[in-house]
């Protein structure tokens, strides 16, 4: 009821403020000023990431041998069975010597658990299992907080089932995890196989934008995100905020906004890098989506007074949140520009053309705003050529535009209208493994039939 109320009053007001000023002022103006304001401050957070790379060079950070904490790995699975294997066998490579894994069947109903009981046979003393019940609390954040008593580390690493890394993941990512006002730290999360398709290499490149987006925020000290897949979380950190919060159905976002009102710093480390599989068809990455963003505003709605109330969140990580925020109101106020203006027109109240002309207007620029900051971060960050990048933000700035400009009012709409639920929307993994397992049986059958 919260955050009905909450967002029913920020839609009032934004719907208000459009349909009355629209008869004084040209609102496209204040649109455009919204763009500007989080123009600006995605250059500052550039700026800040340029400054911060120069000092380094000039003064290394130390970084302490002696830091060696014990972490325990955890990796939930709910039908699982063709990669959880791949996924253990892959962590077991870290060069890094004090951890232990927690692989958690999710009340599969394939041969998850009996795949992971022999993945603990196997690295006996290295590796725990932990079955839960069928009827057992569903999503997530239910998951980790039953194994969190197994759990013996200093620190906690969140994996996916489909996860994979590099062997030195771990000696990357504890430096960032040792001062004292670190709480969490977020690796770099990466599209496995974005060559795929055009859709996996939308994925593929919106991850890179939000490469971009994290290491701005980490360079100002900002309101940094964990990800769920690749995040290493203090104990202590974890024990403070009362572990993951089962009544959530994005764990990793939750729990970011709640380590920041605890005064907890979050931190981003490039380097340290974890590949996920991208989702091949558009349906079940609709459903991913939509978990996501509902999630994320969600998440605003239900702790915005308490971050504005906090003592001990940093001031920049609240104006760092109150400026993510105007992700969600640009859309929403896009969308009620052009549909205030369309009944305007209809209803004779407004000039057809002028009203056409400032729709248009409006969806050029929300759309060279995505198409810049895409175009950027493919050349920063995966070292794009001027024309493959230019090609790449054209069509992944209309992908997003797509994906996420609809969903917005969508889940406006439910959360306005509909009862909150756990629906987790879980991602099928393993699907690129199995078409390429049947392509190489096609193969090697017609082979035997010319040999024949």
């Amino acid at each position: 009821m919260k955050e009905r109320i909450a967002l029913f009053t920020i839609l009032i007001g934004l719907t208000a403020f459009i349909y009355v000023f629209q008869y004084h002022v040209n609102t496209l103006w204040g649109y455009v000023l919204l763009l500007t304001f989080m123009s600006v401050y995605g250059i500052y957070s550039t700026l800040a990431t340029i400054h911060n790379k120069r000092k380094q060079r000039k003064c290394p950070i130390k970084i302490n041998e002696d830091y060696k904490p014990f972490v325990s790995i955890m990796v939930p699975a709910h039908n699982e069975e063709s990669v959880i294997a791949h996924t253990i066998d892959n962590i077991m490579q870290l060069n890094y010597q004090n951890f232990e894994i927690i692989i958690i069947d999710d009340r599969s109903t394939d041969n998850t658990a009996n795949v992971i009981k022999n993945l603990e046979l196997k690295y006996k003393g290295q590796v725990k299992t932990l079955i839960r019940d069928k009827d057992a609390f569903p999503g997530k954040s239910a998951v980790l907080n039953d194994a969190l008593p197994l759990a013996k580390g200093e620190a906690v690493l969140v994996f996916d089932a489909d996860a994979t890394i590099e062997p030195d993941f771990l000696n990357k990512m504890i430096p960032c995890l040792e001062p004292e006002d670190v709480g969490a730290v977020q690796a770099r999360k990466v599209i496995r196989n974005g060559a795929y398709n055009l859709l996996t290499k939308c994925q593929y490149n919106e991850y890179v934008l939000d490469t971009y987006l994290q290491v701005g925020r980490d360079a100002i000290k900002g309101a940094v995100e964990l990800r769920g897949n690749g995040e290493l979380i203090k104990r202590k950190a974890l024990e403070d905020i009362n572990g993951w919060n089962n009544y959530t159905i994005t764990d990793d976002l939750d729990m970011s906004t709640r380590l920041h009102i605890k005064g907890w710093d979050v931190r981003y480390c490039p380097s340290a890098e974890v590949y996920e599989e991208g989702i091949i068809y558009l349906i079940p990455l609709f459903r991913q989506r939509r978990r996501w963003l509902e999630g994320t505003i969600r998440r605003y709605l239900e702790y915005s007074s308490e971050a504005i109330k906090s003592a001990t969140m940093s001031l920049r990580a609240k104006l760092d949140m109150i400026a993510y925020i105007t992700q969600f109101i640009m859309p929403l106020w896009m969308i009620l520009e052009i549909v205030i203006r369309a009944f305007k027109a209809l209803t004779g109240k407004g000039v057809i053309q002028n009203e056409l002309v400032s729709s248009v207007i409006i969806a050029v620029i929300t759309a060279v705003g995505f198409f810049m900051a895409i175009r950027y971060s493919l050349r920063r960050y995966d070292n794009q050529k001027r024309i493959a990048a230019l090609i790449q933000a054209s069509y992944t700035a209309i992908y997003m535009l797509i994906i996420w400009f609809p969903m917005v009012l969508f889940i406006c709409g439910k959360i306005l209208f509909c009862k909150k639920d756990m629906n987790w929307g879980k991602t099928t993994h393993g699907l690129v493994m199995e078409e390429e397992a049947s392509h190489q049986n096609i193969n090697s059958k017609e082979k035997e039939l010319q040999e024949v």
